[in-house]
């Protein structure tokens, strides 16, 4: 490939919810512009860009995958995201690298939830973009009602700038409504046209469509407003230069149409791609932050400018080990040279340079502003961290990341995998942002928090695939708690004579109750010498350690405090560990004594539905024991906000995408502990005691 200067970079991002067509667009994309010699299909696991086996079985994109392309005069670095819900949280940090993006609408399904997320990054990061009806050639097919759909959810004001020849099985083609004329397509998947006149069954739409395009289009700016009021009309270069700049400030949105799997008017996709979509240097300079003087800096597209990239993506390949993807922001860099990892403040070896295609890699020598490249075996840096020149320091902001939404506890088969998981965990999280773990302190399970269950089973495969580490996913335990209603004034006394020294400790104490989420306190009212200071400390660590190992059903206990007020020793049996057992044996007398209750985790959640779904997701909540908060209404769609036990939505992202047909989003987190209801409180006691061999009464 060529070197390309930046004015002629396009770097361009699919975008859309699951199933819209997007790896099908890129694969056309590829096969049109002479990079691949046949057209894959993702239902055949053949595609270019799909091409993780986690991919290829379940036939969705699980991560963005990149290629690059030349169309006429242009070099387009092309990024095939996901879009749905489990895996999309990797398209959001994927835009924030990018200048532009093709939308696609079905022309079947219009616009769905992930949609309207990855329309929401796009105004976010201000990218430019342009729409492709997709699957016109498919049963109910319709252009004007994508493009309906789409102003309604998106308020977004799109633009027409074609419109289909036929719909359905008769779809043959495309109308340019700037040229006014028509392209039949072959249908031998070739992609190829003939030019010819508009058909008379399509002319009297096509200047309608057209003279609400120019009307739109001389709103781009006011030289062309001026000129289409004197005379009604614009030439078709002040249309194409009025298209360009609308779509380059977002006043509108053009929008295209064709079939990806048919290879139906992709080719005139790409010419909308080169003629209206910005190139690095259309964009506004990259703002970062000076880490030495801590002022905002700007680093403006140029080779001249001092080399800068943020670092986008991070995979692992069995062959090639790391893999770090980024965007080169400005300036030049070298294979074989030294970069700063302004981020972590670490230098770092760059050796060779590559340009993706798919899972291969290409290497190239240079890489200039506003190339995407990748490389390999940097030893400190991950995904959100920039690199630069030393001598001229700057940090780039990332994406911010989405937060999971799931967590399951993993299981380790055997002793060898849990002698691995960590350092699988660890890499996996370097590929994955978005994917937590920790040991739940309480509990002892290791707990993996995701996107959503299908993120985590890719995840598991992922880490036996590449690293060789075998786990087993399971609902986490929840982290109940305990404590105590009432108050009690108990002696824990141990005595014990067993020949020689014994032991002996003799402690009063007096629990009771404190405010929610006040914790423990120990006060210790002992008077006159009746327990000596020494021994002190072993009483409040033997109620601290009893405290642990719960009551009821083996959960801490919290929000209490002891009094210690009483007791007495002996001067040659009296030790702290006797001490501690008093201090123990109290509590545990006591809380027999103090209404003991179970508190269970409650969680604040947001939930986003179609206007259709709400019923039913608000119906399932109040069915969980949940409370509906506040509804705000949304285009098309409902943010509901409710507060709701853990226990009730540890698998709530399987539930939710059920109920709405894979179109709900949802985000939640901790808010307070509350109460557990009798009834439900005696159950999770009998199971726990049935699992722990706990024979204590409730």
């Amino acid at each position: 490939m060529g070197r390309y200067e930046t004015a002629k970079l396009r770097n361009l991002g699919i975008v859309a919810h699951g199933g819209a067509g997007k790896t099908s667009l890129a694969e056309a994309i590829l096969y049109n512009c002479g990079m691949i010699d046949r057209l894959g299909r993702v239902d055949d696991g053949t595609s270019t860009m799909d091409f993780e086996p986690e991919e290829i079985k379940r036939r969705i994109s699980i991560t963005s995958s990149l290629d690059h392309c030349e169309w006429k005069t242009c070099s387009i670095h092309l990024a095939d995201t996901p879009g749905y819900g489990n895996f999309i949280a990797d398209t959001r940090a994927c835009m924030r690298a990018l200048d532009c993006a093709v939308v696609i609408l079905s022309a079947i399904s219009g616009v769905k939830v992930q949609t309207e997320e990855v329309w929401k990054w796009a105004n976010e990061f201000e990218i430019p973009r342009i729409a492709f009806v997709n699957k016109m050639d498919r049963e109910r097919a319709s252009f004007l009602r994508a493009i309906d759909d789409m102003e309604k959810a998106l308020g977004a004001r799109g633009v027409a700038i074609q419109c289909p020849m036929g719909s359905e099985e008769n779809f043959s083609g495309v109308i340019d409504l700037v040229k006014m004329k028509a392209y039949r397509y072959a249908d031998d998947l070739s992609g190829k046209c003939k030019e010819e006149e508009i058909p008379s069954e399509y002319l009297a739409e096509a200047k309608r469509l057209r003279d609400m395009m120019v009307e739109t289009v001389a709103e781009a700016y006011d030289a062309l407003t001026e000129k289409y009021l004197e005379t009604g009309e614009l030439t078709e270069d002040e249309i194409y230069d009025g298209l360009r700049i609308g779509t380059l400030r977002n006043t509108f949105t053009p929008v295209l149409c064709g079939s990806a799997t048919s290879n139906i008017a992709v080719g005139h996709l790409l010419d909308a791609i080169c003629a209206y979509l910005p190139s690095p240097l259309d964009r506004t300079p990259a703002v970062g932050t000076d880490p030495v003087k801590q002022e905002v800096v700007e680093r403006a597209p140029a080779e001249t400018e001092p080399f800068s990239a943020l670092v986008f993506k991070t995979t692992s390949d069995p062959y090639t080990g790391k893999i770090t993807i980024f965007r080169v922001y400005s300036g030049v860099l070298n294979s074989d040279s030294t970069v700063y990892n302004s981020t972590k403040g670490v230098e770092e070896r760059i050796g060779q340079i590559f340009e993706l295609e798919g899972k291969k890699q290409h290497a190239i020598k240079q890489a200039v502003a506003g190339d995407i490249v990748a490389v390999t075996k940097l030893k400190e840096t991950i995904t959100g961290d920039t690199l630069c020149d030393q001598a001229k320091p700057v940090v780039y902001e990332p994406a911010q990341q989405l937060l999971p939404v799931i967590s399951y506890a993993i299981e380790p088969k055997t002793k060898n995998d849990e002698d691995k998981i960590h350092g699988a965990l660890h890499r996996m999280i370097e590929e994955e942002p978005t994917l937590e773990s920790h040991r739940d302190p309480q509990t002892k399970e290791f707990i993996i928090s995701g996107m959503g269950q299908v993120h985590l089973e890719v995840i598991v495969e992922k880490m036996k695939r590449k690293f060789g580490v075998d786990v087993l996913l399971k609902t986490p335990k929840v982290p109940y708690l305990e404590t105590i209603r009432g108050s009690a004034k108990v002696q824990g006394k141990y005595k014990k004579q067993s020949g020689g020294r014994g032991q002996y400790g003799d402690c009063w104490i007096e629990l009771a109750p404190m405010p929610r989420g006040e914790g423990y306190l120990f006060e210790d009212k002992i008077v006159g010498g009746v327990i000596p200071r020494q021994y002190i400390p072993a009483v409040d660590k033997g109620i601290q350690d009893a405290a642990k190992e719960g009551f009821l059903a083996g959960n801490p206990v919290v929000d209490f405090k002891v009094s210690l007020y009483d007791g007495s020793f002996h001067t040659v049996d009296s030790s702290e560990m006797a001490f501690k057992v008093a201090g123990s044996m109290a509590f545990k007398k006591a809380m027999e004594l103090c209404k003991p209750v179970l508190l269970e985790p409650i969680v604040n959640m947001k939930v986003t539905v179609p206007d259709e779904n709400m019923g039913d997701v608000i119906g399932d909540i109040n069915s969980r024991r949940g409370k509906v908060v506040g509804v705000e209404p949304k285009a098309n769609s409902q943010i509901i906000r409710v507060v709701v036990p853990m226990s009730e939505v540890l698998t709530y992202s399987n539930d939710l995408r059920s109920m709405t047909s894979d179109r709900g989003l949802f985000t939640s987190e901790f808010s307070h502990y509350e109460e557990v209801p009798s009834h439900m409180a005696q159950k999770i006691i009998a199971e726990s005691q049935k699992a722990n061999g706990n024979n204590k009464a409730a």
